[in-house]
């Protein structure tokens, strides 16, 4: 149980610290656009770790970009375990602006919940841990365990140049666990960690046809259109069963074990509900025999076009056949997928669908690798607890579709199996307009996040791990 002194220190400082994180949230940290204000908002946390005790500096960003922040603070006693802390501060582009109810960056309390841009993904987390780190610190008579924290500046983007950067700090950073805070609850009221996440594969693919423009009427027929070349392509990136027809796409997939099928089949969740939440009719994508939509959003793999551009798009009509067209495709990959394979069929699947008078170039934007954490870690099992401390009940075992890169660098990287204390809800709309976070989740995750603090070296001590990390019995 946390001490009554922490638990009070934050409900005393709950003003303070939404305070702190709006003030935060006011920088339109935008990775891809806006190095300037990344560069602000990180200098704005290291300044923030200074006043909390701890020595924080910037590293990084020396081509420009926005730069990493890492900071240390030595627990109460010194032969304490040592946690490393995770999160980012940089956010997704708050377009279609003109959906937002507020202005994204200036950030609004209504209804008790808190609108802005990275509220929920992932400043809002990020500052919860930090509340948790500072209640230690003035009210529970120090830390219970040293800290070592890494907040990113380029996860939005794919998290470029990462890789590079734990390995070449792997033993500054090395420690006994690790913490990430940039997950979510399945639902409202149900308190939920993830401890599997896909991987990725982005990639651009661009057709180019004749040198200009032509005219439709003069050309038609005798070039190839290469906005009907590429849609013919993605169109065969699927069968008719909607499974992915690139070359080895399966061939390391892990398969779903009956364990979990079992336990996802139990989560109290309404397919017709979440059609209804997507605005959709009913549920369709994805491989349509043998998976149910949950087993198919969190432990299979995907491919789906995520833009297309060519031609005239303008008002009114114009007939040409354009001289290029692009897709941007993104695949998401589950255990044991290598990224630099995946995109390795996709290069032989494209150049087999190319058709006579057409150039392809195929660019990679990102990748990272898919990860599998194992459940009864020490790390897990403080997660776990501190979840039912925070929320008064015992948390879900989850997956999630999406990638958190780091997770998989700190488990392959430094050897730690992180766990993942999310805090998130599904209607946060993280990466939409109008992206919130309930402030009853942003004060009771403060609390989570230090009951993990306390439990940590006691499940340290207590050792053991019943199942082999990253595999699920």
């Amino acid at each position: 149980m946390l001490p009554e002194s922490v638990v009070e220190y934050l409900r005393a400082g709950a003003r303070r610290h939404l305070d702190e994180l709006m003030e935060l949230l006011r920088l339109p940290s935008v990775a891809n656009t806006e190095p300037r204000q990344c560069r602000l908002c990180a200098e704005r946390l290291a300044a923030h770790l200074e006043r909390l005790g701890m020595a924080a500096r910037l590293e990084g960003g020396d081509d420009g970009g926005p730069p990493n922040v890492l900071a240390t603070a030595l627990a109460a006693e010194a032969a304490a375990p040592t946690l490393l802390l995770y999160g980012h501060y940089d956010v997704q582009p708050p377009d279609p602006l003109d959906q937002w109810q507020s202005p994204p960056f200036e950030p609004r309390v209504r209804d008790g919940w808190l609108f802005a841009r990275g509220a929920s993904d992932d400043k809002g987390q990020v500052m919860a841990q930090l509340a948790a780190v500072e209640a230690w610190q003035r009210a529970g008579g120090g830390l219970p365990v040293h800290l070592k924290v890494l907040l990113e500046g380029r996860e939005e983007i794919g998290s470029p140049g990462l890789e590079a950067f734990v390995a070449a700090r792997a033993a500054e950073l090395a420690a006994d666990a690790a913490v990430i805070s940039d997950t979510g609850f399945l639902r409202d009221g149900l308190p939920s960690i993830t401890y599997g996440l896909r991987g990725l594969a982005y990639v651009e693919v661009d057709f180019h046809g004749p040198s200009r423009d032509v005219h439709s009427g003069e050309h038609g027929g005798a070039v190839t259109n290469p906005i009907n070349a590429l849609a013919g392509l993605i169109a065969a990136m699927h069968d008719a069963d909607g499974r992915v027809t690139l070359p080895g796409f399966y061939d390391d997939v892990v398969e779903l074990t009956e364990r979990e099928r079992r336990e996802w089949a139990a989560l109290p969740i309404d397919e017709a509900e979440y059609a209804r939440s997507l605005g959709v009719e009913a549920l369709g994508a994805g491989e349509r025999r043998g998976y149910t939509p949950l087993e198919r959003r969190w432990g299979r793999p995907t491919l789906d076009c995520n833009g297309i551009v060519g031609g005239y798009t303008a008002a009114g009509s114009k007939t040409i056949i354009p001289a290029a067209a692009s897709a941007k495709i993104s695949m998401r990959l589950v255990s044991d997928q290598d990224p630099a394979k995946v995109v390795e069929g996709m290069r032989q699947f494209v150049a087999a669908h190319t058709p006579p008078g057409i150039r392809a170039e195929l660019r990679v934007n990102a990748e990272s690798r898919p990860v599998l954490l194992g459940r009864d870690t020490p790390a897990m099992r403080a997660g776990c607890a501190a979840m039912e401390e925070a929320f008064g009940r015992a948390p879900a075992m989850i997956r999630c579709g999406a990638s958190v890169p780091v997770t998989e660098l700190i488990q392959r990287l430094l050897g730690l199996d992180a766990v993942l204390l999310g805090f998130g809800l599904p209607e946060d709309n993280v990466h939409s307009p109008n992206e919130r976070l309930r402030l009853d989740q942003f004060h009771r995750g403060a609390v989570a996040a230090a009951a993990f603090l306390g439990l940590l070296p006691r499940e340290l001590s207590a050792g053991g791990c019943a199942s082999a990390p990253g595999r699920i019995a």
